[in-house]
C-alpha cells in the first residue's frame, strides 16, 4: 500500500491537539498523535515541512524501517519535537496495517495478555477535605486506583491541582492556559519545597484513615524535589503504601535516583518528560525504578514504545504509560492497545477527555468497572471528524513556569 497523502491537522477542542492522517492508494487511512502541549506549531511545522513530502510515495507497510528512516536517517535525533513528529507517523501506520488485517492493533501486538488495563484517576483539592471529596466522586467513577494531588498551605496555587467543579460537574483541569494576547507568557507559580514535605505525609494519613488500606494510591512530585528530599518524602510515605512516588526528582541524572532508592522502599515511576528509550539507561539496568512512565505520543510512537517496555520487562520494570488529557485520544488509543498485549503492564493513567474533544475524536474504547480496553475495532479505534475539527482553531497556550518563593526558577 503506497501513501498517496500525509496531512497535519491542528485543531483546539478545549486544548490543543496535532493529528498526523496519512492515506494510503487503496483509500485507508490511519490517523497520529503528535500532540507537544505549549509546543504544538513546532510539531506542525516540523510534520508538514519536513515529513509528510518524505512519505509520499513510501510503502505504508514498512513500519519499522519508516521509523528507522526518520529517526536515523535525519542525522539530528530525539528532542521531543522529533520524537512528537515520528510517533505521529508510527501510529498512523500501525493504525493503517492493522485496518488492512481486519483486527485491533493489540492483536498484530501478540494478542490480549489481560481483559482489561488498571486505570487510575487524578483526585486533587486545594485541602484535606475538598481531595476527600475528589476522592469519593473518583470511586463513584468506577476508578480502582487514585492518584492524591494537594494544594499547599501558604501557596495560592500548585501544579497538578484541578479547580473544584460545580455540583454534578467534573473538576475542571486544565494546566496550560490558553491566551488570545497578541504576545501571550506562560503563567508563574509559587513553590515551597519544605512546606510541601512537611504537608504531604498528613494529607495520605487522612486519606488513609477515611478509605483504609486496599485502595491503591499514588502520587506526583513533578520533579520538584532534590534526591536528599525525595528520599525523605518517600521514606515518610512508606506507612501509606503508596502504588508509586512518580517524578520524584528530575531524572537526567541517574545518579539521583540512586540515593533515593537507597532510603525508601516506596516504589519509584519515572519518565514523564523523557522522549527515547535511551534516556532511561542504567535507570533500568540498575533497577532505580519501577515503572517507566513515558507517553507513547513522545516517546516514538507504537514502535519505540513497544521496545522500551520489552526492555523494561527484562529488568523486572512494568508499565505505567503517560495518559493526561493533552495527550489526543489517538495516543491514548495506542497506549491502550500496547496495555492490553504487553507481559510487563502496570496500571494506566487515565483522565477523560471532555465533550467537547470527543466531538473532534470519535473514539471506540471503553472504561468499565476501573478497567480500559480499547475495543475491537479495527485498527486504534479512533476516527477524526474534519468539519468538528474545523470548528476549534488552534489558540496559544503556555504550560506555568514555576519558581521558588525568593523567585528563582525552579523544577516542576
Amino acid at each position: 500500500m503506497k501513501i498517496i497523502a500525509a496531512d497535519v491537522i491542528v485543531s483546539s477542542p478545549g486544548r490543543n491537539f496535532v493529528t498526523l492522517r496519512v492515506t494510503t492508494e487503496d483509500g485507508v487511512t490511519g490517523l497520529g498523535d503528535g500532540t507537544l502541549n505549549g509546543r504544538e506549531l513546532a510539531v506542525e511545522a516540523y510534520l508538514r515541512e519536513h515529513v509528510a513530502p518524505l512519505l509520499v510515495g513510501r510503502d505504508a507497510g514498512r513500519i519499522e524501517d519508516t521509523w528507522q528512516y526518520l529517526y536515523r536517517g535525519a542525522y539530528w535525533r530525539r528532542g521531543p519535537v522529533t520524537m512528537a513528529a515520528v510517533a505521529a507517523v508510527d501510529m498512523a501506520l500501525w493504525d493503517i496495517k492493522a485496518k488492512a488485517a481486519g483486527m485491533p492493533l493489540y492483536q498484530l501486538l501478540g494478542g490480549a495478555s489481560r481483559t482489561g488495563a488498571l486505570a487510575y484517576g487524578h483526585a486533587s483539592g486545594r485541602d484535606v477535605p475538598e481531595i476527600l471529596d475528589s476522592v469519593r466522586a473518583h470511586l463513584a467513577q468506577g476508578y480502582r486506583a487514585i492518584r492524591i494531588q494537594s494544594g499547599i498551605p501558604g501557596l495560592d496555587s500548585v501544579y497538578g491541582v484541578a479547580s473544584p467543579a460545580a455540583p454534578g460537574q467534573r473538576y475542571d483541569y486544565e494546566p496550560a492556559r490558553r491566551s488570545q494576547d497578541a504576545h501571550p507568557r506562560p503563567p508563574e507559580e509559587q513553590w515551597d519545597t519544605r512546606a510541601y514535605l512537611r504537608h504531604m505525609p498528613r494529607v495520605f494519613e487522612a486519606v488513609r484513615e477515611e478509605f483504609g488500606p486496599e485502595l491503591p494510591l499514588l502520587h506526583d512530585g513533578h520533579h520538584r524535589m532534590t534526591p536528599i528530599q525525595a528520599a525523605r518524602l518517600g521514606k515518610d510515605l512508606e506507612p501509606y503504601d503508596l502504588f508509586w512516588l512518580e517524578d520524584c526528582t528530575p531524572a537526567e541524572d541517574p545518579t539521583a535516583l540512586r540515593l533515593v532508592r537507597q532510603h525508601t522502599t516506596t516504589p519509584l515511576a519515572i519518565g514523564e518528560v523523557f522522549n527515547s528509550l535511551h534516556d532511561y539507561g542504567p535507570l533500568l539496568s540498575e533497577r532505580l525504578i519501577d515503572y517507566v512512565r513515558s507517553a507513547v505520543t513522545h516517546v516514538g510512537g507504537v514502535t519505540a514504545m513497544r521496545k522500551l517496555l520489552d526492555l523494561a520487562a527484562v529488568h523486572g520494570v512494568k508499565s505505567g504509560i503517560h495518559g493526561p488529557t493533552d495527550i489526543s485520544p489517538v495516543g491514548m488509543a495506542a497506549a491502550l492497545h500496547l496495555d492490553l498485549a504487553v507481559h510487563n503492564f502496570g496500571i494506566q493513567e487515565y483522565m477523560p477527555h471532555t465533550e467537547r474533544t470527543l466531538e473532534v475524536f470519535r473514539t471506540s474504547f471503553t472504561f468499565e468497572d476501573g478497567l480500559l480496553h480499547p475495543s475491537d475495532t479495527h485498527g486504534l479505534g479512533v476516527e477524526l471528524d474534519d468539519e468538528a475539527a474545523a470548528r476549534f482553531p488552534y489558540v496559544p497556550a503556555y504550560l506555568p513556569v514555576n519558581r521558588l518563593t525568593d523567585g528563582t526558577v525552579h523544577d516542576w
